[in-house]
């Protein structure tokens, strides 16, 4: 016995996607992974180990820069000699000019992105400075490469965020329902970015600012797409997600002393939760940015899709 398919997992021709337009090293291998998909994927089960390891490999591809950088930063914490001649912030600086020059080189980075790394990176800065001066945070190693008490390489750990986004929007083929208007979606981005600052000495509206995300992105699903089928998930859900890894992320950049929160310093301690819902909204800023150049498209489900469910019929071999 064995089951001949008529779902979604079997063979069809691949097509190119917004990822292979936009990296050509993607493009280069897409249609011997294509045929290599064909051969592995022909069972539920089979396929599902094929589907998640794309994943993980698109994930990888979409951390690139951001991986690049925290990577980076340990390294320069386990091995940096702390008698060179040039500070070690100055040389995470360099480096990541080094690997942004390097990606916009190679094409595996495209104008887009880089124009949304530049823009949250000026953005990260800013933040930066006035946080340090009120004492969130500091960075206690000396930088020639610096904005008062801020060294540059910071504005790249903001831009990584928005370079992962651009990055999962292609890579993951975006399609959007109910997505909030353009304007709202700006507008809350801007009230966010405001908060961060205004709550110094004013009220903060971090509670009001978590409800009208809610409320904004209630209904919106984001689908992506693996291999052939679009999957979807609530939107405020991904949001969530990212967050946790930026914070895991920002876990290691306090353990390597990179910078430090004022409840560390006589020691080491996990970065608190509030920093959570800190990231969570600090990354709807990123999203708004990367969809003024990305501009959500809507999803529409396949009329096949619509027309009759999953159907798996199981035939006798011998009659074959």
């Amino acid at each position: 016995m064995h089951a001949r398919r008529t779902d979604d997992t079997a063979p069809q021709d691949a097509g190119t996607t917004p990822a292979d337009r936009a990296w050509p090293l993607i493009a280069h291998f897409a249609a011997a992974e294509a045929r290599f998909a064909e051969r592995i994927a022909r069972t539920r089960a089979r396929t599902f180990a094929y589907e998640f390891v794309r994943f993980g490999c698109k994930q990888a591809w979409a951390c690139q820069f951001g991986g690049a950088m925290v990577a980076l930063i340990v390294a320069s914490h386990l091995w940096y000699p702390a008698d060179a001649p040039l500070a070690r912030y100055d040389a995470l600086f360099l480096a990541a000019l080094v690997l942004q020059a390097l990606l916009l080189a190679t094409r595996m980075e495209t104008p887009d992105e880089a124009k949304v790394i530049l823009v949250y990176h000026v953005i990260g800065t800013a933040m930066e400075v006035f946080k340090t001066g009120v004492g969130s945070w500091s960075y206690p190693e000396a930088a020639l490469f610096r904005i008062g008490g801020v060294p540059l390489f910071s504005g790249f750990m903001y831009a990584a965020i928005g370079s992962y986004i651009a990055r999962c929007w292609r890579l993951f083929d975006f399609r959007f329902t109910h997505h909030p208007k353009p304007w709202a979606v700006a507008l809350l981005a801007f009230a966010i970015y405001a908060n961060f600052y205004t709550h110094h000495r004013w009220l903060d509206l971090r509670i009001v600012l978590f409800a009208a995300t809610a409320l904004l992105f209630a209904r919106t699903h984001v689908h992506y797409r693996i291999w052939r089928a679009h999957r979807r998930m609530p939107l405020l859900l991904g949001f969530l997600l990212v967050a946790s890894f930026i914070w895991i992320a920002e876990n290691l950049g306090t353990l390597t002393h990179t910078w430090t929160y004022p409840h560390q310093a006589h020691g080491w301690s996990l970065v608190r939760l509030g920093k959570l819902g800190s990231w969570f909204l600090l990354l709807i800023v990123s999203y708004a940015l990367v969809a003024m150049v990305n501009r959500p498209r809507p999803y529409a489900a396949p009329r096949s899709r619509r027309a009759r469910p999953l159907q798996v019929r199981y035939v006798n071999s011998s009659t074959m």
